[in-house]
């Protein structure tokens, strides 16, 4: 009995210690390489400060990495001749961006680690982080250790991927899908308060939606014609280059770009939340750093899962 005992505690032993080895952690490459991060850090400080766009850009590519079987780095992958890129997938084509700074830290990281030892997977998780930051918002402990899919699912990206289109019910249980709560929706969309959007997105609702506010609808028409210039990019809120509350703001004056946006204040369950982050920006910072975390640990890939790529943009 006594051997049993001991055998049964070892073993629990063996695999607290497999489950914390293979679990995410913020000092995973603290030992390994501890020039990554700050490498990392260096170049997206000079992408955002060089077109302050890219910081909304780098945000959505882990974003809508992870929303597609985890945080993998599967949005990276160019197509091959057994799937096709989820760059294709009606979320991302011609919209995602940002590919190219992926590759320069991608590049660096790899020079001054001496080998690659950190994960496309990885760099999209801290310069996720570290845009939001230089462009004035939260900062958060990343946990890293992430590897990387040797596939990726054009498919399974138009299934998953939240649509500009959608109302708050289904945003809900898009969201859900992914182990995700309406706060972290709510936060999460917040991540809006960055960048611009371009017209063939939001052209339904400045010519057709009821729940907008006229003047607003008649500023978005000016640069945003019924027919044409679907390319013609707006800001989701007044400050595009700055992570502040305007976005939630915006949303209480019925000035939402996205019909996604406005869901979010329309007389549904997340009223309240938003108007509590438009009035309070420590707490907006503080449950979009804790979201972005809980978003950075789904169905991730550790161990001996996966592995790291020598380059971003295909399988090893």
């Amino acid at each position: 009995m006594a051997s049993l005992t001991g055998f049964l505690l070892h073993a629990f032993v063996w695999l607290a210690l497999a489950a914390t080895a293979f679990s995410l952690s913020p000092k995973f490459y603290d030992n390994v390489c501890p020039q990554a991060l700050p490498a990392i850090k260096k170049i997206v400080q000079a992408a955002v400060h060089k077109e302050p766009r890219m910081g909304a850009s780098l945000l959505r590519l882990h974003f809508h990495d992870c929303f597609v079987n985890g945080c993998d780095g599967s949005l990276l992958l160019d197509s091959t001749s057994t799937f096709e890129t989820e760059k294709n997938a009606r979320g991302n084509l011609n919209s995602v961006r940002g590919f190219e700074v992926v590759d320069q830290i991608k590049a660096e990281v790899d020079r001054v680690c001496g080998r690659p030892v950190v994960s496309c997977a990885d760099i999209l998780a801290v310069a996720a982080r570290d845009s939001v930051v230089v462009l004035g918002g939260p900062t958060w402990k990343v946990r890293l250790g992430r590897r990387d899919s040797t596939t990726a699912s054009r498919a399974l990206a138009d299934a998953v991927l939240p649509s500009a289109s959608m109302d708050l019910p289904a945003l809900i249980n898009n969201f859900k899908n992914q182990g995700l709560n309406q706060r972290d929706l709510v936060a999460l969309s917040g991540g809006h308060t960055i960048g611009l959007s371009r017209c063939g997105i939001f052209r339904n609702r400045i010519y057709n939606a009821t729940n907008i506010d006229p003047a607003f609808a008649k500023e978005r028409r000016a640069t945003c014609p019924r027919v044409g210039g679907n390319n013609n990019l707006a800001p989701f809120d007044s400050t595009p280059a700055r992570f502040d509350t305007a976005y939630f703001q915006n949303l209480v004056k019925k000035r939402g770009l996205l019909t996604s946006d406005q869901a979010l204040f329309n007389g549904g369950s997340t009223d309240k939340l938003v108007k509590t982050y438009s009035l309070n920006p420590s707490a907006f910072w503080d449950h979009f750093a804790k979201s972005m975390i809980k978003m950075g640990n789904i169905k991730q890939l550790t161990g001996k899962k996966g592995e790291i790529r020598v380059n971003c943009r295909k399988a090893n």
